[in-house]
C-alpha cells in the first residue's frame, strides 16, 4: 500500500469522475487536464483502487467534483464518493448527494440522499437516483418546486410537487412525473397519474399553455386554454379558442415566424353568432403584422386589420378600437434624411361610420431633409409629400406639396437667443367632387405660402441652495399672406384642432399640410420652473397669441378663431417620486372661464397609490361638450399582493358611472395568480353592458410550458 500527502496534486486515474457526460446530457473535453487537491490520497496495487479523503476536490474545465471521499476502482472503472458530496454543472446546476457510484464515465450510476439545484432556482430531491445511458436520470420518491421565497418559511414552498417517481431524459429534455400528488403549503390539492414538463434547458416547447377562467353576461361562463405548437425554431403557433355556455366557440390563434432580416405574426379569429342581426352568421377578425430590413438604411412592411362588422372586435374583448388601419410600408432613416412610401385603408367602426366616404390614401410619399449646419448655425430644410387619395363616394384629391425652409439663431452676449425661420409651401392639387359654395368643383388648384418667423427666448437662472429656478419669456413674430385656404382645396388631414401649450408657437397650428395658417401674428409666453437637487421639479408654461388680422380659418371653440386667442397654460409639480400633478387649461381670453381642463394626479408610496384624471370640455368647443373623471386606487400591499380599484364617470348632465372594476394579483417566483372584475354601463349595438371576472393562475415551469395542466 502506497500513502502520501498532498496539498495540489494531478492524477490521470481520477479523469474519469469528470470528463463524462453532465447529468443533463452535457458534454466535457476528455483531454482537458485534471486538477485534484485533497488532504490525503493513499493507492492499493493489490485491490487496484485510489483513494483521496478530506475536502477532495476534482477540477475539469468547468466541472468541479466535491466529497468527503472519492474512491476510484481500476478493475471495475468504478467511482465511488462518499459524504458531503457536491458536483457543479458547466451549465450552472449543482449536484448533491451523501453517496454516489458511478462509472467512470457517470454514464451509468447510483446516487443516495440525491438533491439537485437547476439553473432557475428550481430545486429537486430523491431518495435515491439511478443514472442510465448517459441521458437518463430516474428518481425514487422524489420532490420538485421552483420556490425559492415565496411564503417566507424557507422550509415551507408554496407549492410543490411530489412523485413516486421521476424520469428525465436529456435527449427529449423532459421531466416525467409518475403518481405526482401537487401540494400547496403541504396540503395535497391534485393528483394525476401523469404528468411532464420541459427541463430548464428549454425555452421553448409544444403544450398547453396557462388557462383563463371568466363569467360574464355576454358569454356566460367561458374558459380559454391556449395551445403553444413550436413548429420549429423560427415558427410556433398558439391556438387559444374561447369555449363558453352561451355562445359559439370563438375560435383564434396566433401564427408566429422570425427570419434573418425581419419577423411575421398574424392573428385570427372566428366564430357564428346571431346577436348583431338576429341571424346566425360568421364573424371573425385578422391582425397582421410583417417587418423586414432590406439593409441599413431601408425596411419595409404590412399591417393588415379588418374585422366582419362594427361591434365584433368589442364584443368579444378583442379590442376598443373605433378605426382599423391597414397599410403597406417602405421606409428608410438617412444620417439626416427620411423618406417613405405608404398606402392605407380604414375601415371604420363607429355606428355613424360609413365605409364609402372614408377613403383610401395610396400612395402618400414623404421625403424630410434637414442639412448639416455651417460655422453660422445655419440649417437648411425640405419636406416633400406626394398623396392621393380616393372615396367611392364623396370628395377625391392627388396633391404634391414642397416646403423648403431656411433657418438660423444666435445667442448674444446677454444670453438671449433669437431665431429666424423661412418656408415657402408649395401645393399643386387634382380634386374631383369636392364641395363648395358653388357646388361641387373638379381640376387642378394650388397655392403657394411663403412664411417667416422670428423667434426670442431669454433663459434667466438662479441657483440657491438645493434648489435651482429658471424664468424664461418666450415672444415669436409670424409673418404669412393671409386666408391662403382657397375652398377648392379639400381639407383631409387637419380637420382636428387641439391648441395647448405644445404647438402655441408652432408656425402652423393646423395638424397637417391642407390648411395653413395665414395671417400675421404675434405669439407671446412665459415658462418657469423649479428644481431640486434630488429630482423634485416643477414647470410652469402660459402664453397667448394675436393675429393682427381679424380673419381666421380655425373653427368656432378651438380658442384660434378670434383676433386674441384662448390663454393656455400647463403646470407640472413633481416634488418627490410619490407626488406626480399635471394641469393643463385653456381660458378664455375675455371671460377667463376654462374651456378645457385636463387633470392628471398620481399621490402616494407603492403601499398606497392614489390617481385621478378629470377632462372637460365646453359644449363651445371643438369637441362635444365632456366632463369626465376616472379616479382609482393601487396598493402594493406586500412584495407579492397588490390590488387595484378604478371608476369612470361621466359627470354631464346625462351622464353617470361609465365603468368600475377592480384585480387582487399574486406574484411570486414560482407562481401568479390573478382576479379581475369590470363592469361596464355603455351599451353599443349588440354589445351590451358586460359585468365579467376573470381569474387566472400560473405555476411557473408547470403551467405556462406544461404538456400537461392540472
Amino acid at each position: 500500500m502506497i500513502r502520501a500527502r498532498i496539498p495540489l496534486f494531478a492524477i490521470a486515474l481520477l479523469a474519469g469522475l469528470v470528463a463524462g457526460p453532465a447529468t443533463y446530457g452535457q458534454s466535457s473535453d476528455s483531454d482537458q487536464p485534471v486538477l485534484m487537491t485533497a488532504d490525503d490520497l493513499e493507492f492499493d496495487e493489490d485491490l487496484g483502487t485510489a483513494t483521496a479523503r478530506g475536502n477532495v476536490e476534482i477540477v475539469q474545465g468547468e466541472r468541479v467534483l466535491r466529497a468527503d471521499a472519492v474512491t476510484y476502482n481500476q478493475r471495475d472503472d468504478i467511482v465511488t464518493a462518499n459524504g458531503n458530496v457536491v458536483l457543479l454543472e458547466p451549465n450552472g446546476e449543482v449536484l448533491f448527494a451523501e453517496f454516489a457510484e458511478l462509472t467512470a464515465d457517470m454514464r451509468e450510476g447510483f446516487l443516495r440522499g440525491f438533491r439537485m439545484l437547476l439553473t432557475d432556482d428550481s430545486r429537486l430531491a430523491a431518495v435515491s437516483a439511478q443514472r442510465r445511458g448517459g441521458v437518463e436520470t430516474e428518481l425514487t420518491r422524489a420532490i420538485y418546486s421552483p420556490c425559492r421565497d415565496c411564503t417566507g418559511f424557507d422550509d415551507e414552498p408554496l407549492w410543490q410537487v411530489k412523485a413516486r417517481r421521476v424520469i428525465h431524459n436529456a435527449e427529449d429534455q423532459e421531466v416525467v412525473y409518475r403518481d405526482a400528488t401537487l401540494e400547496f403549503l403541504g396540503v395535497p390539492v391534485a393528483y394525476t397519474p401523469f404528468l411532464s414538463h420541459p427541463d430548464p434547458t428549454v425555452e421553448r416547447k409544444t403544450g398547453l399553455l396557462t388557462p383563463t377562467f371568466g363569467v360574464s353576461n355576454v358569454l356566460g361562463s367561458s374558459v380559454q386554454v391556449p395551445y403553444f405548437w413550436a413548429i420549429a425554431d423560427d415558427t410556433d403557433l398558439t391556438f387559444d379558442p374561447i369555449l363558453s355556455t352561451d355562445q359559439f366557440p370563438v375560435l383564434s390563434g396566433e401564427y408566429r415566424q422570425s427570419f434573418s432580416d425581419g419577423r411575421h405574426k398574424t392573428r385570427l379569429s372566428s366564430t357564428v353568432d346571431d346577436s348583431q342581426t338576429g341571424e346566425t352568421r360568421l364573424r371573425g377578425h385578422i391582425a397582421s403584422e410583417t417587418r423586414f430590413s432590406i439593409d441599413d438604411v431601408w425596411r419595409w412592411g404590412t399591417d393588415v386589420n379588418a374585422a366582419s362588422d362594427d361591434t365584433y372586435l368589442q364584443r368579444y374583448g378583442f379590442s376598443g378600437a373605433d378605426t382599423l388601419t391597414s397599410r403597406v410600408f417602405v421606409e428608410g432613416f438617412g444620417r439626416r434624411t427620411y423618406a417613405s412610401a405608404n398606402g392605407y385603408y380604414f375601415q371604420g367602426l363607429r355606428a355613424e361610420d360609413e365605409q364609402e366616404n372614408i377613403p383610401v390614401v395610396a400612395p402618400n410619399l414623404d421625403y424630410n431633409f434637414v442639412g448639416d449646419p455651417n460655422s453660422f448655425g445655419r440649417i437648411t430644410t425640405l419636406d416633400a409629400n406626394l398623396r392621393a387619395l380616393t372615396r367611392d363616394d364623396g370628395a377625391s384629391s392627388q396633391r404634391i406639396s414642397l416646403t423648403p425652409g431656411w433657418q438660423t439663431s444666435h445667442t448674444d452676449d446677454f444670453g438671449s437667443i433669437t431665431s429666424f425661420r423661412v418656408s415657402a409651401q408649395t401645393s399643386l392639387y387634382n380634386v374631383s367632387d369636392v364641395r363648395t359654395n358653388n357646388g361641387n368643383e373638379s381640376g387642378l388648384t394650388g397655392r403657394v405660402f411663403p412664411q417667416a418667423s422670428l423667434g426670442w427666448r431669454y433663459p434667466w437662472v438662479r441657483r440657491a441652495g438645493s434648489t435651482s429656478q429658471i424664468i424664461e419669456p418666450l415672444a415669436a413674430l409670424i409673418i404669412a399672406p393671409n386666408g391662403s385656404n382657397p375652398e377648392e382645396i379639400p381639407n383631409e388631414d387637419s380637420l382636428s384642432i387641439a391648441f395647448d401649450e405644445t404647438n402655441l408657437f408652432d408656425t402652423n397650428r393646423f395638424a397637417g399640410t391642407d390648411r395653413v395658417e395665414g395671417g400675421q401674428r404675434v405669439v407671446y409666453g412665459l415658462r418657469t420652473g423649479f428644481f431640486g437637487k434630488k429630482g423634485g421639479s416643477s414647470t410652469l408654461t402660459v402664453g397667448q397669441s394675436y393675429r393682427f388680422r381679424d380673419s381666421s380659418t380655425f373653427p368656432s371653440g378651438s380658442g384660434l378663431e378670434d383676433q386674441l386667442s384662448d390663454i393656455v397654460a400647463s403646470l407640472q409639480i413633481t416634488p418627490t417620486p410619490f407626488i406626480d400633478l399635471l394641469y393643463k387649461t385653456r381660458l378664455d381670453h375675455d371671460s377667463l372661464r376654462a374651456r378645457r381642463t385636463e387633470l392628471s394626479t398620481i399621490v402616494g408610496p407603492p403601499a398606497l397609490r392614489l390617481n385621478l384624471d378629470y377632462v372637460f370640455f365646453d359644449r363651445n368647443s371643438v369637441f362635444s361638450d365632456r366632463e369626465e373623471v376616472t379616479a382609482g386606487m393601487s396598493s402594493q400591499i406586500t412584495d407579492q399582493w397588490s390590488a387595484r380599484i378604478a371608476t369612470r364617470r361621466d359627470l354631464t348632465a346625462e351622464g353617470g358611472t361609465l365603468s368600475y372594476g377592480g384585480s387582487l394579483v399574486y406574484e411570486c417566483d414560482c407562481a401568479n395568480f390573478e382576479l379581475v372584475y369590470n363592469r361596464t354601463f355603455t351599451r353599443d349595438r349588440d354589445v351590451p353592458p358586460v359585468e365579467s371576472l376573470l381569474f387566472r393562475i400560473t405555476l411557473k415551469s408547470l403551467g405556462q410550458f406544461g404538456t400537461s395542466v392540472f
